[in-house]
């Protein structure tokens, strides 16, 4: 096609053999723009993905428990309709309580689980900084941040209080208390679960609290983590009422909405590089439609109909947007991969939960950036376009 000859000679020097100056600047602003939101993207997969695999290291797929939190019995019959769906389960008891050490006392988290069971549905065992993964001897392990708060570490005594399980009086209850001793200290990466959770063996739990054979949920841990909420409502509606399930996502459901929210608005920002870069190739057109005027003249008075100098001018945009595009993509690919690999850029990590840059590629963020900065570029080349085509022959070339 004619058209695209004169497209590609209209991007080059006098000479013909490099692009010329204001080439190079079109496409310099689509490249930064693309580069820039792919690599932008990738840091922000990654970091979500460090996030989220940090979240499910401590926090099982789906919990089922009743509407009420009340404690709970586990039956053959409720196991059965439970196994079938999930890889594996566990029983688990949550409850909120009062530590207290000699020079400080917080509010926590305490969970109740089996140590055997449990390792096959988080990874808390793997976590331990300090001292090891175990309750013997009333022993109970807790989050780095807690301990700090606290001022204890591996070996020292702590006291567990539990003012809805006491005896009565005829002043009322008396809340009951019980010494344990740490023996493992664990970093999630998770402030919130570091300065909150503390770690009981089920049964020793169980007789704390006074509740016999009972626990407030099931933990399961699913093949497919994706498939977590559809699973939860399968669970929600073969179990009925009083029980249901609730799927990871859900319970951290806030945390990531505003995940997704940050990286729509940060694409969203991004973007705009490429639309002033757009604006860059509407002003290349618009100039390179003046300086041309008297060949745009010639081609016209030759028999080229006005589709074919839209076709001419929307064929220079493309190839600048093209150009730029593939060059930005292929440059926040690389960037990213390196990035990744040798781990350029390390934080503190005393202010964020990792320490290098995370990095994670997506095919479906390169599809959609790639299909936008072409969607930009086209757009901008309509008005140049147009306008090149409204010339007529005489007035084009009556001052030649």
């Amino acid at each position: 096609m004619f058209e695209f000859f004169i497209a590609k000679r209209y991007l080059l020097s006098r000479n013909g053999k490099f692009l010329s100056a204001i080439s190079i600047i079109a496409i310099s602003g689509v490249f930064v723009g693309v580069a820039a939101i792919l690599i932008v993207l990738s840091v922000l997969n990654g970091f979500h993905k460090e996030l989220r695999d940090r979240i499910l290291g401590i926090t099982p797929h789906v919990v089922i428990t009743k509407y009420s939190y009340e404690p709970m019995h586990i039956s053959d019959s409720l196991l059965n309709k439970i196994s079938g769906r999930v890889k594996s389960l566990a029983p688990v008891i949550y409850s909120k309580t009062l530590i207290r050490s000699k020079t400080a006392s917080d509010g926590v988290v305490i969970r109740g689980i089996d140590p055997k069971l449990e390792k096959d549905i988080t990874d808390i065992s793997q976590m331990i900084i300090e001292g090891e993964f175990d309750f013997k001897d009333n022993g109970v392990v807790l989050g780095t941040d807690l301990a700090r708060a606290l001022g204890v570490s591996v070996g020292d005594e702590v006291t567990i209080i539990s003012p809805f399980s006491g005896q009565a009086t005829p002043l009322g209850t008396v809340p009951k208390s019980q010494k344990y001793f740490i023996r493992g200290i664990f970093d999630s990466g998770m402030y919130e679960h570091n300065a909150t959770l503390v770690y009981f063996e089920l049964k020793q739990l169980q007789r704390f609290l006074d509740m016999g054979e009972a626990v407030t949920g099931i933990e399961a841990k699913l093949n497919n983590i994706y498939s977590a909420g559809r699973k939860a409502q399968e669970l929600t509606k073969a179990l009925g009422f009083p029980y249901r399930a609730l799927d990871w996502i859900t319970m951290n459901r806030n945390l990531f909405t505003a995940l997704r929210l940050e990286k729509i608005v940060t694409f969203i920002v991004l973007v705009l590089i490429v639309l002033v870069a757009a604006f860059n190739i509407v002003a290349m057109l618009i100039t390179m439609v003046l300086r041309k005027t008297k060949e745009i003249g010639i081609l016209k008075a030759m028999g080229s109909k006005p589709k074919s100098i839209v076709r001419i001018f929307v064929g220079v945009g493309l190839l600048l947007g093209l150009i730029g595009t593939v060059l930005g993509g292929l440059f926040g690919y690389v960037a990213s991969l390196l990035l990744n690999r040798y781990q350029f850029v390390h934080l503190p990590g005393d202010v964020y939960f990792i320490k290098n840059l995370p990095v994670q590629i997506q095919v479906s963020d390169f599809a959609l950036v790639i299909v936008c900065s072409l969607l930009i570029s086209l757009l901008a080349t309509i008005y140049p376009a147009y306008k090149a085509a409204r010339l007529t022959p005489v007035e084009a070339i009556r001052y030649e």
